[in-house]
């Protein structure tokens, strides 16, 4: 029998009047249970911090929550604590039960001051614009910044990155790089393109500007793409497909399972032509070389030898 894998967490949840729990802050996350002294020691830390906040309808209260990772999240702040967990390195994407987390998570109106319910942001607003408050965001995930302040990371705008990224000392995400909750960095790595839900990227390997990663949460089929290490997704390129290490897709080629790809460097066919294979075929495979040919238009993957991509080791240090 598999030793069951835990968290735990003191947090400070904002509910709002009507009592819709919102959000919560989980200052630090723990594995396993924690003991009473923990917990004790923990509560008096932030008990300062609890308390009504009348400019947005809502209060804050302290909680103690302690969730299995293999279970489902079953509240708002057992969802939190998962997103937190990740964020904070405690676990990795796809190594914790998110199943059904949507319906633990409100909608909610995120301010500068907080969390607020949608209907009282509304109702209140002439307040807030008095007290210079403004709604930055109207969604289920807040900003990884307003909660978890990741250690060797550059991140060029907060709105670009949610709770539940995971993202790795020498990490950098630029203005239009964009990383989704469950997904992330490995190592470090410059993001300049889309890593959506599920997905991760190796060490030393950079998403150029525009490019996209295919995830699973709109369609699209099952299979969480991965990308290995030093490995160079090309501005305004896209994959459909896990890429192994020392790949590279050339600027604005996408790639999908069922992409219908050349290889050049395998022995020609009966009639002379060169085998052709669906994207699928070469999902996860190290070395290759993604290209659009100039003259035919043809997808083709070419072996290739030596490293994928280097870093710029001053961006990332």
């Amino acid at each position: 029998m598999s030793e069951q894998r835990t968290v735990w967490g003191i947090g400070l949840a904002t509910t709002s009047e009507n009592g819709t729990i919102l959000d919560t802050w989980f200052p630090e996350v723990h594995a396993g249970t924690g003991d009473d002294a923990d917990t004790a020691s923990a509560t008096a830390a932030w008990a300062e911090y609890a308390g009504p906040d009348a400019r947005r309808a809502a209060r804050v209260e302290i909680v103690t929550v302690s969730i299995d990772l293999d279970a489902a999240p079953a509240s708002t702040p057992d969802a939190y604590l998962r997103l937190h967990a990740l964020s904070h390195r405690v676990v990795r994407p796809n190594d914790v039960n998110l199943d059904g987390i949507f319906a633990h998570l409100p909608i909610v109106a995120w301010t500068t001051a907080g969390a607020m319910h949608p209907d009282d942001a509304e109702r209140l607003r002439p307040a807030l614009q008095r007290a210079g408050i403004q709604v930055h965001s109207l969604d289920k995930f807040p900003r990884l910044l307003d909660f978890v302040t990741p250690p060797g990371v550059r991140i060029a705008d907060a709105s670009r990155v949610r709770l539940g990224a995971y993202l790795s000392p020498g990490t950098t995400v630029m203005h239009e790089g964009f990383v989704n909750f469950n997904a992330g960095t490995l190592g470090s790595s410059m993001v300049e393109g889309r890593i959506s839900q599920g997905v991760v990227v190796g060490d030393g390997s950079d998403i150029g500007g525009g490019a996209s990663i295919m995830g699973t949460l709109s369609g699209g089929g099952t299979h969480r793409v991965s990308i290995g290490a030093r490995t160079l997704l090309g501005a305004n390129a896209g994959i459909g497909i896990s890429l192994g290490d020392d790949c590279i897709v050339e600027a604005g080629l996408y790639v999908t399972a069922g992409s219908k790809i050349v290889l050049p460097n395998e022995p020609p066919l009966h009639d002379g032509s060169r085998p052709i294979v669906k994207g699928a075929q070469l999902s996860g495979q190290n070395s290759l070389l993604f290209r659009r040919n100039s003259l035919t238009g043809a997808v083709e993957a070419v072996r290739r030898e030596g490293v994928g991509v280097t870093l710029n080791e001053a961006l990332h240090a």
